[in-house]
C-alpha cells in the first residue's frame, strides 16, 4: 500500500509541476524537467524513510502490463497516411540520424575490443555499454523506449538514473544549439549550394479532429483487451513488446475511429507511472559515471549531426530539415515542433509526424543495437 501511495503522489506531483508558470519553478524545469521527478521523488521517499520497496508487486505489474500498454498506445498513434505528407527525403534524413544514434555504441564496443584501446575496462568490463542502450531509446524513441530497453538489457538502476540526468542535460543543451542551427538554415543552403523547395503545409496532427464517445470507448476497450490477452498468452517480455508494437501499428492504421490523441496522452501518463515505479528501487549511492564516458556521449551527438548534414547535402534537401530531424530523434514531440517554429511555424505538423515516427521506432533501433553488441561481446 505504501508503494502505491508514493507512486500516486509522484504522478500527481509531476503533473502539478508540469503546469506551473512561476518563473523560478519554470527555470528549474527547463534543466530538470518534471518527468525526471517521477524517478527522483520515489527514490527520495524510500531514502528518507529507510524503505525497501524494490520487491513490491508493482514492479511485476509494471513489467507485465503497464510497460506493454505504454508501448501499445504510443505505437497506435502512428498514422502512415499522415507520414506521407512529410515526403521521402526528410524521412531518409531522419532515418540516417536514427541509424547513427543506434550504430555508434556498436562501433564503440567493437573499438573497445581492440587491444590497447583503453576502453575495454570502462565500456565492457564495467558494463557501461548497458547504459548506452537506454540512451538510444531515449534519443530516438523517448521515455517509453528508454524504459523498455533498460529492462531488456538489464541496465543497473544506479547507472540508469545517472544516464537520465546526463541525457537530460545534454538534450537541453542540444535543443538550444538546434534553435540556433535552424535559424542559420538559409545560410547553410547557400554555403552548400542547395536549392531545395520548402515543404507544403499539412494539417496539425494533434488538433482539429473531432472524436466521438464511441471512439473513446473503442480505443480504451481494445487496448485493455490486447494487454490482457498478450499478458496471458506471452510470458517472454521481449516477445510481448514486439507483439504489442505490431498490434499497435495495425490498430492505429486499420481501425476506423481510433483515438490518436487519447493514446498519445495515455502513453504520456503511463510513462510517468512506470518511472515512478522504477524510482521505488533506486539507490542514490549507486550513481557514478566517468568523465570519459560523458565526452563519448557528446561526441556521439556531434557525429549524429554531422552525418545528417552530409546526407542533407547529398539529397539536396533544405538544411532546416537537419535540426528538425535531429530534434525529432533526440528531443521529441514537444521540442521538435518548438525548434521548427523558430524557422517556420507552418512546418510544425511535419516535425510532430517525425517525432511520432521516432517514438514508434526507438525500441526497434535499441533492440538491433543490443543484438549486435551481444554478438561482439
Amino acid at each position: 500500500m505504501t508503494a502505491i501511495v508514493i507512486v500516486v503522489f509522484t504522478v500527481v506531483a509531476v503533473y502539478w509541476l508540469d503546469v506551473q508558470e512561476e518563473k523560478r519553478i519554470k527555470s528549474i524545469l527547463d534543466w530538470f524537467p518534471a518527468i525526471l521527478f517521477a524517478y527522483v521523488i520515489p527514490a527520495l521517499c524510500t531514502h528518507l524513510f529507510h524503505l525497501d520497496l524494490s520487491k513490491v508487486i508493482l514492479h511485476t505489474w509494471s513489467r507485465n502490463y503497464i510497460i506493454p500498454l505504454a508501448i501499445l498506445t504510443v505505437m497506435s498513434a502512428m498514422s502512415f497516411n499522415q507520414l506521407k505528407l512529410v515526403g521521402l527525403k526528410p524521412i531518409i534524413l531522419f532515418v540516417s540520424g536514427s541509424l547513427v544514434i543506434a550504430i555508434v555504441p556498436v562501433l564503440l564496443v567493437l573499438l573497445a575490443q581492440w587491444p590497447g584501446s583503453g576502453l575495454h575496462q570502462m565500456i565492457i568490463a564495467d558494463g557501461l555499454w548497458k547504459g548506452m542502450v537506454p540512451i538510444i531509446g531515449s534519443w530516438i524513441g523517448g521515455s517509453t523506449s528508454q524504459l523498455v530497453l533498460k529492462e531488456v538489457v538489464g541496465c543497473p538502476d544506479g547507472l540508469f538514473v545517472t544516464i537520465l540526468v546526463l541525457d537530460n542535460v545534454l538534450v537541453n543543451i542540444w535543443t538550444m544549439l538546434m534553435f540556433q542551427s535552424i535559424k542559420q538554415s538559409d545560410r547553410l543552403n547557400q554555403f552548400f549550394k542547395i536549392n531545395a523547395e520548402r515543404p507544403a503545409h499539412s494539417e496539425d496532427l494533434l488538433s482539429g479532429h473531432q472524436y466521438s464517445r464511441y471512439s473513446i470507448y473503442l480505443t480504451i476497450g481494445v487496448c485493455l483487451l490486447v494487454i490482457l490477452l498478450t499478458g496471458w498468452l506471452l510470458k517472454d517480455f521481449l516477445t510481448m513488446i514486439i507483439m504489442v508494437s505490431l498490434i499497435g501499428l495495425i490498430l492505429g492504421n486499420l481501425v476506423p475511429g481510433w483515438h490518436q490523441r487519447l493514446v498519445l496522452k495515455s502513453g504520456a501518463f503511463l510513462i510517468i507511472t512506470i518511472m515512478a515505479i522504477l524510482g521505488l528501487r533506486l539507490k542514490f549511492d549507486q550513481m557514478n559515471i566517468p568523465l570519459t564516458f560523458i565526452l563519448i556521449v557528446v561526441g556521439w551527438l556531434l557525429i549524429h549531426y554531422l552525418v545528417m548534414i552530409l546526407i542533407a547535402k547529398k539529397l539536396n534537401i533544405h538544411m532546416a530539415w537537419v535540426p528538425i530531424a535531429s530534434m525529432a530523434n533526440v528531443g521529441g514531440i514537444a521540442t521538435a515542433p518548438a525548434v521548427t517554429a523558430a524557422y517556420e511555424k507552418k512546418w510544425m505538423p511535419h516535425a510532430v509526424l517525425l517525432a511520432i515516427l521516432s517514438m514508434v521506432t526507438g525500441t526497434a533501433w535499441g533492440l538491433v543495437a543490443i543484438y549486435l553488441i551481444r554478438i561482439i561481446v
